[in-house]
């Protein structure tokens, strides 16, 4: 076992028996929402997650540690640390550990510590991506990269609508990851089911997620797969209204010189504060559902799994 690596006696225990597990990421507890919203959400994930029938496995740095499964108590300590704690790309592992330091895991990261303890399914709210004017200041998430190389499925309620949507799918392509949409042939756009573009293919089960996801890894095909699963009508917010408050975050962005890691957390703050804390609810009820699906699959890939070696 990677040196590094601290899987929680419960995740390890479900790996063993091939049970199904999610990974959630940290950052979405120590950026993404103010606190205790943050900690109350990510101990209903993770309800969630067992209600369906799998194991959830809270991701982070700890000490140091890549921790694959958190305690409540370490939840609580994230949630309460807030953006004191360092959001955690891939370019930040080497010293955070080397250092014993904490960090809140992006995609990025869940994604590397998640198959490094072999935990394949990742339910999280949206994926970074191509940025607007990114053609000028080269601003892409280094999820897209992870995508292209870490064997790991990613649900998601798309890509987040501050970002090119366009540019970020035709990134995707490039990179030969597969962008389904659940149920949706349209790409949904984080607090919205509506975005103008198509997604790769539909698929209408997670028996199918499974399947195709289980082909790719026999296949020895490279890379992950992303899952866009679009956010429960009822709580989706009209395309309009989110699209102007965006653009107006993002000229108060770039009239504060804010750039690199600290864009995602100002825009999000600021979208919540234009719109009257709508997106705050938006981004619960997404992730909520994104944990359903994903536990659902995971449930379906293990199944799986079991009657190939029993045949």
């Amino acid at each position: 076992m990677n040196k590094y690596l601290s899987i929680s006696e419960e995740v390890q225990e479900a790996l063993r028996e091939g049970r199904a597990v999610v990974a959630l990421e940290s950052t979405i507890i120590s950026h993404g929402m103010p606190y205790p919203q943050n900690v109350e959400t990510a101990l209903r994930v993770e309800q969630t997650i067992r209600d369906y029938g799998a194991v959830p496995a809270t991701i982070a740095v700890i000490g140091g540690k890549l921790k694959a499964g958190c305690t409540h108590a370490e939840i609580e300590y994230l949630g309460k640390q807030g953006q004191a704690v360092t959001k955690a790309s891939r370019r930040d592992l080497p010293v955070l550990v080397s250092e014993g330091r904490d960090g809140a895991t992006t995609v990025t990261t869940t994604m590397i510590i998640a198959a490094m303890a072999g935990i394949r399914v990742f339910a999280t709210g949206g994926i970074g991506g191509v940025h607007r004017g990114a053609e000028t200041s080269m601003d892409i998430s280094a999820d897209l990269e992870e995508l292209a190389q870490t064997p790991v499925m990613v649900i998601c309620a798309g890509a987040k609508s501050i970002l090119d949507l366009g540019l970020t799918l035709e990134y995707l392509e490039t990179k030969g990851v597969p962008v389904i949409g659940y149920q949706t042939e349209e790409l949904p756009a984080f607090y919205t089911r509506h975005s103008g573009f198509n997604v790769d293919y539909r698929l209408d089960s997670p028996e199918q997620l499974a399947a195709a996801f289980r082909a790719k890894t026999d296949m020895g095909l490279k890379g992950g797969m992303l899952v866009t699963n679009p956010i429960p009508e009822e709580y989706s917010m009209p395309k309009e209204t989110i699209n102007k408050a965006i653009d107006e975050a993002i000229g108060q962005m770039e009239a504060a010189g804010i750039h690199g890691k600290q864009c995602t957390p100002f825009l999000l703050a600021k979208v919540k504060e234009l719109t009257g804390g709508m997106s705050l609810d938006a981004n619960i009820q997404l992730v909520l559902n994104n944990a359903r699906l994903a536990a659902q699959t995971a449930v379906c890939l293990s199944k799986g799994e079991k009657s190939l070696k029993q045949g």
